[in-house]
């Protein structure tokens, strides 16, 4: 692979080095943003909000998450706020070099490329800290976990910051109990109008998407074997037996996995479940949901695919240990050959498949989600919050779905002060 050479860009009155594939690119990510910028009201109405408040004068954000175009418009949104924006990939795959192009073109500093190697990015990742930021949207906790790591001198820079997803909630949540964790962030995941919508519905469409779109392979009449049964399995599941799939859950919660036979679908452990599916998804957050024993019964032609954070759920040491050969059999997917003759593919290096193989969740579900961030960064930057994982406030959380709905021109009952009061008081009768 060629490496990307550093792009300079003017912004303002200062110059912005920018590590990208190529500039050149920006006229195509242009129309990927203009076109999902068409079709995110929320972030609209706060951009133009923003522009007037300019809630984030003065203020470096630093933004870590997968780059494409609906992330690229919740930066811009941030930038219209007033702060200087800067932004590296929570994941090399995901990463849309002509986006990337579009942002700095644009004047938001970019370090990414699509595909970087693990060396390249940490390397991204070092470079947007050398940015010095004072506030943080974080997309499974890399950039905060590098932070305390290895620089925490920097840390007492960092007024506070915002965390996606499930993955990252879990580690800020680790560091917060031992005392590591130095300023605040918000759960951004722990949302009502992110994991009810995001989760369930977003990753349920757009991991089938990715799965479809990358094999041409057909869901009806097949088995879906869908590993953890949070509100991402719950939206794959979903969206599984609506394709037409047989649809068994794989959990270690007993109360999911009783979930999940009263909704319908069936339980069983992951070994028996290797014997009779067709498709895996992962989607626990976890490491070594899908190892060696399940590996040695499954049958030829096994799809496997993650739709959790990082590339460890399914145990790709452990297919590399198994296979007499493997092979790119088509773009994103990768055929492992075991002695017997059996063949199952891995798809998009075991990454995050609605991402890697996809455009990721429908733009309308990540307008609700990151009019979270940008609302919760706000409240980050105008308060002053103790170090620790902070849920999004109620009323952002309300005010949120009430934008969602009035965009789709749904209009909905309020209760009456007589009702309030009712609601409020023990003694009422």
């Amino acid at each position: 692979m060629d490496k990307p050479e550093t792009t300079q860009v003017r912004t303002g009155n200062s110059v912005a080095d920018s590590l990208i594939r190529d500039i050149a690119l920006a006229p195509v990510g242009h129309l990927k943003i203009d076109w999902v910028g068409a079709h995110m009201p929320l972030l609209n109405r706060l951009r133009e909000q923003f522009m007037q408040e300019r809630p984030f004068a003065g203020k470096r954000i630093a933004i870590c998450l997968h780059l494409e175009a609906k992330t690229a418009y919740l930066a811009l949104a941030i930038q219209a706020g007033g702060a200087e924006v800067a932004v590296a990939a929570s994941n090399p795959l995901s990463t849309q070099d002509d986006v990337v192009a579009a942002l700095v073109d644009r004047g938001v500093t970019a370090y990414a490329w699509h595909g970087a190697t693990d060396e390249e990015y940490k390397m991204h990742l070092d470079h947007l800290l050398d940015f010095h930021p004072d506030a943080i949207i974080d997309d499974g906790g890399d950039l905060v976990a590098t932070l305390h790591r290895e620089r925490p001198e920097q840390t007492s820079e960092i007024i506070g910051g915002c965390e996606e997803t499930t993955t990252g909630i879990l580690r800020l949540r680790a560091m917060a109990a031992e005392g590591s964790l130095k300023f605040p962030m918000m759960a951004v995941n722990d949302a009502l109008c992110k994991y009810l919508f995001d989760n369930r519905y977003g990753t349920g469409q757009s991991v089938w998407d990715g799965i479809m779109r990358t094999t041409n392979l057909v869901v009806a009449g097949k088995t879906a074997v869908v590993v953890g049964y949070g509100w991402c399995g719950k939206g794959v599941a979903m969206r599984a037996k609506g394709l037409g799939a047989r649809v068994v859950v794989c959990e270690v919660d007993p109360v999911k996995a009783l979930e999940a036979v009263m909704d319908g679908f069936e339980a069983m452990p992951i070994v028996e479940a290797a014997k009779v599916g067709d498709f895996f998804v992962t989607v626990t957050g976890d490491r070594d949901c899908i190892t060696r024993p399940a590996f040695e019964v499954m049958k030829d032609g096994a799809v496997l695919a993650n739709a959790g954070h990082f590339d460890v759920e399914i145990s790709k040491p452990d297919l590399n240990a198994l296979a007499s050969s493997v092979r790119t059999v088509r773009k994103n997917v990768e055929e492992f050959r075991f002695q017997d003759g059996r063949r199952v593919y891995l798809l998009a290096e075991g990454r995050l498949v609605n991402l890697a193989s996809g455009d990721g969740h429908p733009v309308e579900v990540m307008d609700m989600t990151f009019a979270l961030q940008a609302l919760g960064l706000r409240a980050v930057v105008e308060n002053t919050l103790p170090p620790g994982v902070h849920t999004i406030p109620k009323d952002i959380d309300a005010q949120v779905a009430r934008m969602r709905l009035e965009a789709w021109g749904v209009r909905v009952d309020e209760l009456s002060p007589t009702q309030e009061a009712y609601m409020a008081s023990w003694h009422e009768d």
